[in-house]
């Protein structure tokens, strides 16, 4: 008996030193794509892979088919006790993760219906996934000399909130090739006034802050605002590192890694103007500074996340202000500016940036999506986001109701649900179980966050907690935060009302309503790893859209904004550590995964940096327009691109996207690279805009401009822009663009167009030939069939004999007169 026991013994020690954890994917297609074919189950794929009802009966009956043919599999080759599933996987592929041997695991590739095993590698949710995700290691990067030249000696200015010089993003020692002084660039460096060292290191090699205007208005704190480049909120941290962050960079939060960070250019240099500040924003007059010692230190491009809420009641005009006016200047100088649309989608009009001079940029969602599920004791899965591990597997826990377990009249002085205050909840009740909470209103306005909910769940000793969303105001947000506890949001109302129903069937009460047993029973999924989607990219809920507009009024321009869609939504990123700009990233976060146009710019202006560096002799219209001709309008799918919008329910729903939601289409970097004809302009062509555009007074343009108006354009349509808007169109007009070939060799264009039907379209010439360097207009005419009250949409494409496509979005509202 003792020598069985050794045996055993030696066994159980020899199988875990051995033991690995292995991947298997077996034949048979998975929930989201089974369309039918196995008997007695009937079809469980959808048209959208984001609209699954895990918990209908199909879905439930069709995955238990499946995790019992991998129990079966495992049963019949391996005795119990000699091996451990973890996971069945399959809704998204059809498999599971097991605890084997390396025979066992030899064993199984060679079984029939096994199609891979593979050892189970390290989780890598990459940071800035979107260099992936944009084809810039494979496509983009190789063409400047791989990572660690892609945007060599090329100055990004932010005008933002400083910056956090000590994070691993901004490090001049993280790369091989050590940084030189830079050629061309003469910005200053402040010092950190409390250690007297230099903001500055080689990778940033500019930082300056801007705060008069701030102090003059009594705004500014200098005990939280810094008076220095230093980051107080984050943001700044944020958008330096997606443009131009080192590659590589590992993140780590709650003691799991996410992967390894980059920004777009990772060679580019960093160029601080801190002019954003946490509490109260910034002042017009702050930013107009920066944005003029930026361009005066010799800044390639700009970066501004920042614009007004609306368009400015100053001036009558949205294109004639300081802020424009100071930007048409660094355009002037060559100065590449990319801007945030804005975040007040998905209305219409709601773009806060405006000109022509300016790249204005939406927030695209890419293919990158954390999801999650909480399993109830009746069998039903809900699922909801959480980036958190899971509880333990092949185990429930009791679930308690914040409500349910007050300390006495705690809750008379607080919000119970919200689970923001451990101390007024029973630990005795919490410890060891799933805490329920409620999405108030308090989420909403910023006082709750979903941080502090996981700090009073881990406090009181809770296996996890779930936040529970029982109404959902118009332009609410929901995204996934990183927990070091398993946690759930439940974002859909009527999965919340199962789980209240369900709780309230199971919780045994007396006749005053007070608790005498928790019965409710549940387990929390492993949300760490994200699922790659087909369906992307696609418009966010929250990115700006246009009509694009002229003045105060609102009324239309004949000018398309945005002009382009760049990935803005759950973007990990560098943050401060005294970054307080996000409640659920607060002081010692080295990382945040937040949203908004403000992620998508610098995308874009790192992008147009590696552009810049192929062609440095390129204007910034040029640059522009390589940037949006050779953009995308369709996803990875191969369907039309799809924008969020609110249906009648104010749901969220996915409708066909328009110009108007992404411009030209979604940035397609490896194509702006070589886009074969670019639609180039300067400052003369600026003010003709201007200059022809109704409502704008001669004398004001030249107050703002110091130049008389010229008015060759005739009309604003005609400014050649790589798209083409007329909002107000009688009976027939005609506009005309002019392309350049950039090309190194001769190349004939053939002219196409399409229009919805209430427009015709005509162009000509239907083909024409250009050399090397050489310019040549073409007309587009557009005639009113019928009055329709609605934007017609339609594009004109230039197809080239050597391979290149040239693509403009055409918007024109047909008008009676």
């Amino acid at each position: 008996m003792d020598m069985l026991c050794k045996v055993l013994v030696f066994f159980a020690i020899f199988y875990s030193v051995t033991a690995e954890i292995y991947i298997v994917t077996m034949e048979g297609d998975p929930i989201i794509s089974y369309k039918g074919g196995v008997n007695g189950f009937e079809a469980t794929a959808v048209e959208s892979d984001e609209k699954i009802d895990t918990t209908s009966d199909l879905v439930t009956s069709y995955g238990r088919h499946l995790e019992r043919k991998h129990d079966m599999l495992l049963g019949m080759l391996f005795e119990e006790g000699s091996y451990k599933k973890l996971y069945s996987y399959k809704h998204l592929i059809n498999g599971f993760a097991a605890h084997l041997s390396p025979a066992q695991a030899e064993m199984l590739g060679r079984s029939p219906g096994v199609k891979s095993v593979s050892r189970d590698w390290k989780v890598r949710k990459l940071t800035t996934h979107t260099p992936q995700f944009l084809g810039l290691p494979t496509d983009v990067w190789p063409t400047g000399g791989g990572y660690d030249r892609a945007g060599e000696d090329i100055v990004i200015g932010f005008i933002d909130s400083g910056i956090f010089p000590h994070h691993p993003s901004f490090a001049s020692h993280h790369t091989s090739v050590p940084y030189g002084p830079h050629p061309s660039y003469k910005g200053k460096c402040e010092d950190d006034p409390r250690t007297k060292l230099s903001f500055c290191n080689g990778k940033i090699i500019g930082a300056q802050h801007f705060a008069e205007a701030a102090k003059a208005a009594g705004a500014f704190n200098p005990d939280v605002d810094f008076a220095s480049p230093m980051d107080g909120d984050g943001h700044g941290s944020h958008t330096a590192a997606i443009a131009a962050g080192n590659n590589g960079v590992p993140v780590r939060m709650h003691g799991y890694e996410f992967g390894k960070a980059s920004g777009m250019a990772p060679r580019a240099r960093i160029a601080v103007y801190k002019a954003l500040y946490r509490l109260f924003g910034g002042f017009v007059s702050d930013v107009v500074a920066a944005i003029d010692q930026a361009v005066h230190d010799g800044v390639d491009i700009l970066s501004l996340s920042v614009g007004p809420n609306s368009p400015p009641t100053t001036t009558k005009i949205t294109f004639l202000n300081p802020f424009d006016a100071t930007l048409l200047g660094a355009v002037k100088a060559g100065v590449f500016v990319a801007q945030a649309a804005g975040n007040g989608g998905p209305f219409p009009k709601t773009l806060v940036s405006y000109s022509p001079w300016i790249t204005t940029v939406a927030a695209a969602i890419d293919d990158r999506r954390y999801k999650n599920h909480l399993t109830l004791g009746n069998g039903k899965m809900l699922a909801g986001i959480g980036l958190s591990p899971s509880t333990r597997p092949r185990r429930s826990y009791k679930m308690v109701s914040a409500n349910d377990v007050l300390l006495g009249s705690s809750g008379v002085r607080y919000n119970p649900s919200d689970c923001q205050k451990p101390e007024v909840l029973n630990k005795k009740l919490v410890e060891g179980n799933i805490l329920l909470c409620g999405y108030s209103f308090n989420f909403v306005a910023g006082s709750a966050s979903i941080k502090k909910v996981a700090e009073t769940a881990r406090h009181l000793g809770a296996a996890g907690f779930v936040l529970v969303v029982e109404n959902v105001s118009p332009g609410t947000k929901f995204d996934p935060v990183p927990s070091g506890i398993p946690g759930i949001l439940i974002t859909d109302v009527s999965k919340s009302m199962d789980l209240i129903d369900y709780y309230n069937v199971t919780t045994s009460r007396d006749w005053m309503g007070r608790v005498k047993s928790f019965n409710a029973e549940g387990s929390i999924g492993d949300g760490l790893e994200p699922i790659l989607h087909k369906s992307a990219p696609e418009v966010a809920l929250f990115s700006a859209r246009g009509p694009n507009t002229k003045d105060f009024s609102f009324q239309d321009a004949d000018l398309l904004k945005p002009d382009i869609l760049a990935p803005g939504s759950l973007i990990w990123s560098a943050w401060s550590q005294n970054g307080t700009d996000e409640a659920n990233y607060v002081a010692g976060e080295g990382f945040a995964l937040i949203s908004g146009t403000s992620m998508a710019a610098p995308h874009i202006a790192g992008i147009a940096a590696l552009v810049k560096q192929k062609h440095p002799q390129w204007s910034p219209a040029a640059i522009k327009s390589a940037l949006m001709t050779t953009s995308t309008v369709m996803d990875r799918a191969g369907r039309p691109l799809q924008a969020q919008q609110y249906s009648e329910t104010e749901t969220m729903t996915l409708v066909k996207a328009t110009p108007f939601d992404y411009g030209s289409g979604h940035v397609n970097p490896s194509a702006a690279l070589d886009p074969g004809l670019v639609f180039d302009a300067g400052y003369e062509d600026y003010l003709g805009f201007l200059c022809t555009t109704p409502g704008i007074n001669a004398h004001e343009i030249r107050n703002f401009t110091n130049t008389p108006c010229n008015y060759k354009m005739r009309h604003p349509s005609n400014f050649n822009s790589p798209s083409i808007a007329i909002s107000h169109l009688v009976r027939t007009q005609t506009v005309t663009r002019r392309v350049t070939n950039v090309a190194e060799e001769e190349e004939t264009y053939t002219i196409t167009s399409r229009m919805e039907p209430s427009i015709a379209i005509e162009v000509s010439p239907p083909a024409m030939t250009l050399r090397a360097g050489a310019s040549r207009e073409f007309s587009v005419t557009l005639t009113v069939r019928s009055v329709s009250g609605v934007y017609s949409f339609g594009e004109v494409t230039l197809k080239g004999s050597r391979g290149h496509k040239v693509s403009l979005p055409v918007v024109a509202l047909g008008q009676k007169r």
